[in-house]
């Protein structure tokens, strides 16, 4: 008789957080070379606390959204959502010397540290000065929505990473569109969620973010979208990539 899988034991497997942190660092011992500054900007980041350790890229996307900005030859990137710097520090890499990369961050996120030492600069322009990159990475701190509304459309970008919160996935979106060039990139993190989107009993202020930005997305004639599904040592989750027409 063939063999009936056993979803329950198959579910299990795929749920095991510590089976596909392995994968990635076996895969990551081969593909990524060590790399101080990373580590130490991930280092500072964790100062901020739990959360913040654990929202950054993995080092494996960092390097996946590097080599798709040389793929494209990217001039100009848009980061909505920076946290400690760590993606548009792999990001930036990318970039010629005379490119640049807008990150938007919200200094909130720098209270924890600011109350036990005292900084002048934020935890992000603290870790992209340590990588050599203030003279291409331009940091503007405060909410990301208004700040993207301030941003000029004259100054096309090539490719816009939203990472910030879910809820205002939308809203990060529809201002991406209006930055982006013609043929450029917007990809939207996190939207995955351990297939969460799909199950209409999982409800929650993320899981209707990504509802309401696929929602968005079908009925939008100027981009073409797919979302592709991840694992890894940040678990099951995804991103959505779309083509700017």
């Amino acid at each position: 008789m063939p063999h009936k899988p056993n979803w329950s034991q198959s579910k299990k497997l795929i749920l095991r957080s510590d089976l596909w942190a392995r994968a990635d660092a076996y895969h990551n011992s081969f593909l990524l070379k060590s790399d101080p500054v990373l580590d130490a900007t991930q280092h500072r980041t964790r100062e901020l606390g739990k959360n913040a350790a654990t929202a950054a890229v993995s080092p494996a996307q960092g390097k996946f959204l590097h080599l798709l900005l040389r793929g494209i030859n990217a001039k100009r990137v848009l980061e909505v959502g920076s946290l400690g710097g760590y993606s548009a520090i792999w990001m930036a890499r990318a970039l010629p010397d005379d490119g640049e990369l807008v990150a938007l961050e919200i200094s909130a996120l720098n209270a924890q540290l600011r109350a036990t030492r005292t900084l002048n600069p934020s935890v992000i322009e603290e870790n992209v000065a340590a990588a050599g990159l203030s003279d291409k990475i331009r940091v503007i701190l405060g909410p990301a929505h208004p700040s993207m509304k301030r941003l000029p459309s004259d100054e096309p970008f090539d490719l816009a990473f939203i990472d910030a919160d879910k809820p205002n996935n939308t809203n990060y979106f529809v201002e991406a569109k209006r930055l982006v060039r013609s043929g450029g990139i917007i990809i939207v993190d996190n939207t995955g969620r351990k297939g969460y989107p799909a199950d209409p009993a999982r409800t929650g202020a993320g899981v209707e973010g990504v509802r309401e930005l696929l929602r968005y997305i079908r009925d939008d004639d100027e981009v073409e979208a797919t979302t592709i599904h991840t694992v890894g040592e940040k678990g099951l989750d995804g991103f959505t990539f779309a083509y700017r027409k």
